[in-house]
Parts: structure tokens; sequence; C-alpha cells
């Protein structure tokens, strides 16, 4: 067994393979000199094989295709898998990334690999390199606000070192392609904007590290309904957001407010870091207070309900989701301002006014702006109440944080 070495040649290949023919059509005793030479070639083989003629990991979208067709399954029947009908036909048409939930969902009911679904490339091979475009990242606007240092000359290597190093700060949030591809949920996705998207990312996971020192220790179980109401009523007194920004931050929640990215249709954003600290993004999209205190509200609830350790979500909340996790959010979120028995009795639901907008914010205790946006968003009229609402309220309280 001594003169059996690496394969180094073809011709070298093919002999080894013979002489395992031979051996196995002696079927020798197991312990045998025979029985463990031929366990030996066995080995050699195989590490020269797999080397020489590596088997790339299956695509996922294939892979569910390929059992959708197996078992004789129409889209509809991976409803349950995906939540609503449009996110199959999105998903299979590789429109939209699987999530980690509808991995994991699939993995159980289809009986597909999990390695399989997420994908097996890193940030160093070759494959990843070329799928992820560096160049895609919005450098210019990056290098405006002073994310990046200011590079000269175009698109080149040197730039893509360095969007590659701002990226990769966010550590294991961004370790691999298919991270990259598949960790983002959220009505403001897109398969165009998602370079701008994780970048803009990246900024708040690494503003929230800055933060870490001035947090409380957070516990999941202080997310509760009494937690988002005692929220909510925040907004009663006259320096309400501050109080909200502080009241989150004490309880380990880092709240960081960046402007979205051009091109992007952002509200805000939830996620946890790598060391578990759960990070509220906002972006003062819209500058009106209903905007703001609904939108934190919705990312808490996500917090609360949904975030694991890889799932983000990225909000557009002025689209109307079928996704019944964005459903959820948004139900608690409303609940916490106006439980549904007060609203569907109040006169501020049967007969909006100015007084009866005031009346009802007295009661709850919550800023009216919140009522006046409700109003306006059921009955999807944007021109009521416009005096209500706190446009241009925001900003100007976060002023000294923002670069536009």
């Amino acid at each position: 067994m001594n003169n059996i070495k690496v394969i180094q040649t073809e011709q070298q290949h093919k002999g080894y393979l013979k002489e395992v023919h031979d051996l196995m059509m002696l079927m020798p005793k197991l312990g045998s000199k025979e029985s463990d030479r031929l366990e030996l070639l066995t080995l050699v083989i195989e590490d020269y094989e797999n080397k020489k003629y590596p088997i790339e990991p299956p695509d996922p979208i294939d892979a569910i295709l390929f059992r959708m067709q197996e078992k004789g399954l129409k889209q509809a029947d991976l409803i349950p898998y995906f939540g609503t009908r449009s996110r199959v036909s999105e998903v299979l048409n590789r429109k939209r990334p699987l999530t980690i939930a509808m991995i994991r969902a699939i993995a159980l009911g289809l009986d597909i690999s999990t390695d399989t679904l997420v994908g097996l490339l890193t940030i160093d091979s070759p494959q990843t390199k070329e799928s992820i475009d560096w160049s895609k990242f919005p450098v210019k606007e990056m290098v405006t606000r002073g994310w990046l240092h200011k590079i000269s000359g175009g698109i080149n290597s040197s730039t893509e070192e360095v969007v590659q190093e701002f990226i990769s700060k966010m550590g294991g949030q961004f370790k691999d392609a298919a991270a990259f591809k598949r960790g983002l949920s959220g009505e403001a996705y897109s398969p165009t904007t998602k370079y701008a998207l994780y970048a803009w990312l990246a900024r708040i996971v690494q503003s929230a590290r800055e933060k870490k020192s001035k947090l409380g220790e957070f516990h999941q179980e202080v997310l509760t309904r009494s937690f988002l109401r005692d929220l909510a009523q925040l907004s009663w007194f006259d320096d309400g957001v501050k109080l909200a920004i502080e009241f989150l931050e004490k309880h380990g929640i880092a709240v960081i407010i960046e402007p979205h990215l051009k091109g992007t249709m952002l509200d805000g954003a939830a996620l946890k870091d790598i060391d578990g600290t759960p990070i509220i993004g906002l972006t003062l999209r819209h500058d009106r207070l209903d905007n703001f205190w609904f939108t934190l509200l919705h990312e808490v609830a996500h917090l609360w309900k949904h975030i694991d350790q890889d799932e983000k979500f990225l909000d557009d909340l002025d689209v109307s989701s079928e996704d019944r996790r964005e459903a959820e959010a948004n139900r608690i979120a409303r609940e916490a301002f106006i439980p549904r028995i007060s609203w569907k009795r109040s006169d501020a639901y049967l007969s909006p006014s100015s007084e009866s907008i005031d009346a009802l914010s007295r009661e709850l205790k919550i800023h009216p702006a919140i009522i006046a946006g409700r109003i306006r968003r059921e009955t999807g009229n944007y021109q009521l109440f416009s005096d209500f609402i706190g446009n241009g309220e925001v900003r100007k309280i976060f002023q000294p944080l923002l670069n536009e």
C-alpha cells in the first residue's frame, strides 16, 4: 500500500480505477490487505475526482421546480410556504428572493436540503465575486454622505475594495452571496434597488454599533402589547419623538435615523445585529408625525413577532402588502395606538372632524396626528386634516443627524 500516491495525471487515475475494479471482483474479506488497499484507493480516487470535477451546488429555484414536478404540485400548493399566491409567482420567476422563513418552511414541507436553498458560495470564492457587481453600489452618493472616503477616477479595483470593506463591516449580516441575495424581506425590496438597500443597511448597522455602549440591556420578553402601548402614548407629549427614542434605547433597541438612498422607496427597517442587538432604521422619507409614529411602532412589532438573526425587514408603508407578517405588524401598530373597539365606536371614525379627532386624542393620550393619519389612509383622501398630521415636524428634531 506504500506505493499508492496522490493522483497527478489522468493516466494514473485510469490505472487506479482498473485496480479498484479488479479488487472488487475478488470480494476481499474485511480487514485483509486487499480490502485495506481497496479502501485507500477509493479515497485517493474520490479526492482527485472531487477536485477535478467539482459538483456545483444546485440552484434553489431549480430544486424547488424539480420537486414540484416530482410531486405533481402546482404553484397554488406552495402558498403555505410562501404566504401568498403572488409571492409564489415572484419567487419562482426569480423576481423576489427566498427569505429565511420561506427556506425553513420549504425544507420541511418539500424535503429539500437547506444547503441547497441557502446556497454554498462564500464571499471569497470566484463565483461569488462574479455574482456581486460592486460597481452597482451607489458609490457617488455614499461618498457625498461621508460613508466612504473620496475615490478618484471611475469604478475600478480600488473602488471595489473600498465598497467591499464598507459592506463587510456588517460582519455576519453580509457573510456570503446567498445572504446578499436572500436576506431581505419587505415591500421596499426590489432586485433593482438591492445594492442601494444593502449600502443603507450597512450604514445602519455601523451607526447602531457606535451606539451600543449607550444602550440598555435588551430582553426579548419586554416586547409586549403593553410595551407598545406605553411607546404609543409617548406621542402625547410635546417632546414625544425624542422620548420614544430614549425609551427604546433604554430597553436595548438601537434607533438610527438615516435618509433613504435615491431610487429606494424606504420608510423604515427592522433587523438584528450579529450579537442579537435589535436595530430600527428610519428614513423620515415622509416628514410627518403620523408617518413617524406608525413606522416606528410597525418596526417594533417586527422585532417582537418576526425578526430572527438573519431576517431583515425593509418597509415601504405606502404599499398595501399581502405578506401576513406585514399585515400583522400593521395590525399590532394600529391596536397599540387605537384599539379596534374604541376606533369603531368613536366619533372620529363615525363622523370625522377636528373636534372628534381632538376628543379621541385626549381620551387615548396619543397625538392627534396619528388619528388624522388613520382617517386619511382608511378613506383614501389625503387632503383631509392636513393641519393635523405634523408636516415638517420630524426632520427638524433630528437635523443635526441628517446629511442632506
